[in-house]
């Protein structure tokens, strides 16, 4: 007992935390206790996953949100701090704290995904970055509705897409208000007050069409009960639009799947007989797993990445496909550190609008009467909106640790093989 008292009082965590953590790949915030009663929070180099700090005379509170510990602690946000890349904090048996760099801050490539999907709206950051996605698509859904605001509807699916929500109808707003600028100074210095009230009468129409029924998340729900929910989770607002007149813009978060957009909302909302459904992502097109985090492992969940596919079959292109596999075939057995990405080839031949159009044809049912149309956010809107935020690897499959492109790599051989299109 001597010996372990002995080395209670002179281990080093912070030394323990570097020879044990200098190899690890991947997003991490790793926190835990030793029998001595020292505690830590180590988070990773890249500073993929977050990690955010309060301190006073009673606590010492770390969690993966700062609106969590504002709420809870009723606490003022600049109390608040976040851990830095590769940095940990260490709490010793008696309760004092201190900040220790671990390992070596990397290239920041802080989850961008965290902020448009997974981390609370109320943060105050989050809040105003989902606005302007938003805002962003702006120019984008003009083009999809022909311009024709007068005749077009705005709403949202699901509740996690409200925010960006509200900053696409802001960005509408301002555009209206530039229309109605032009408008009016073409009436002349003596303008006649019922064309003024034409002009000024114009607004941008919202409306709350599509409902939830049920607190579910069919995007974490698991296989065929996702497939179940999905048919079930959403009821419409009946006379909420001008049938055969009005186009319906309705905002996502994210489409990775299409699980829900094919069994439920497509069918839905053309039952209220738009002219045109645009269904519009705030986030890019998802077209790499994550590895980081969230359980996206496989490549066929992708509904972007089986539109690609599906284009490269269609037009005759299955050499891509072969060429892609055979090099990532040949990469097998490498160190990870020399494994290329070259799921990328499969997109390669494609523009974005090209995919968003093939991913309409798989996922609009049999029977649709309105036209359907999938805009998606750039990455460079992306980027614009979280500028704190740079990690993109699903959108770009530029992966932070070479561990993404190693498993990756393994995700496509695994398609191919179990696939019947070579």
């Amino acid at each position: 007992m001597d010996i372990t008292h002995a080395i209670e009082q002179r281990i080093d965590m912070a030394n323990v935390l570097r020879t044990s953590s200098k190899d690890w790949d991947g997003g991490y915030v790793m926190c835990g206790i030793t029998g001595s009663g020292e505690s830590f929070a180590l988070r990773d180099p890249w500073g993929i996953r977050p990690a955010f700090w309060y301190k006073d005379d009673e606590v010492i509170v770390l969690a993966s949100e700062r609106p969590v510990i504002q709420t809870a602690l009723n606490v003022p946000v600049d109390s608040i701090h976040e851990l830095g890349r590769g940095e940990a904090i260490i709490v010793s048996k008696n309760g004092s704290m201190r900040l220790e760099q671990i390992n070596r801050a990397r290239t920041l490539k802080a989850c961008s995904f965290e902020r448009i999907y997974f981390s609370r709206g109320s943060d105050t950051d989050i809040y105003r970055e989902r606005k302007k996605l938003g805002e962003e698509l702006v120019d984008q859904v003009l083009a999809a509705v022909d311009n024709d605001v007068e005749h077009t509807v705005f709403s949202f699916i699901p509740n996690t897409a409200e925010v960006a929500f509200y900053g696409l109808l802001e960005g509408f707003d301002n555009y209206l208000n530039e229309l109605k600028v032009k408008d009016i100074e073409k009436l002349g210095h003596c303008p006649d007050h019922d064309e003024l009230e034409k002009i000024l009468s114009r607004r941008i129409r919202s409306e709350k069409v599509a409902i939830k029924d049920i607190k579910l998340r069919t995007f974490i729900a698991e296989g065929n009960s996702r497939n179940d929910l999905a048919a079930h989770v959403y009821d419409i607002t009946y006379g909420s639009l001008r049938p055969q007149v009005d186009n319906l813009v309705i905002i996502d978060d994210s489409i990775v799947r299409g699980t829900t957009l094919k069994q439920s909302i497509i069918g839905i909302l053309d039952r209220l007989g738009p002219k045109k459904i645009v269904i519009v992502s705030s986030s890019p097109q998802v077209r790499y797993p994550d590895y980081y985090g969230i359980d996206m492992a496989s490549l066929d969940q992708f509904i972007a990445f089986k539109a690609a596919i599906s284009l490269l079959v269609k037009r005759g292109m299955t050499d891509v496909i072969r060429e892609a596999y055979e090099k990532s075939l040949a990469q097998t057995g490498l160190p990870k550190e020399q494994i290329i990405n070259y799921v990328k080839d499969i997109y390669a031949p494609f523009t974005d609008e090209e995919i968003s159009e093939e991913m309409v044809r798989l996922l609009t049912p049999a029977g649709t009467k309105a036209e359907v149309v999938l805009v998606y956010q750039s990455i460079e809107g992306l980027h614009q909106a979280c500028p704190n935020h740079p990690g993109d690897w699903y959108f770009s499959g530029d992966y932070p640790t070479p561990g993404g492109n190693k498993l990756v790599n393994k995700a496509f051989i695994d398609y191919i093989e179990k696939s019947e299109i070579l």
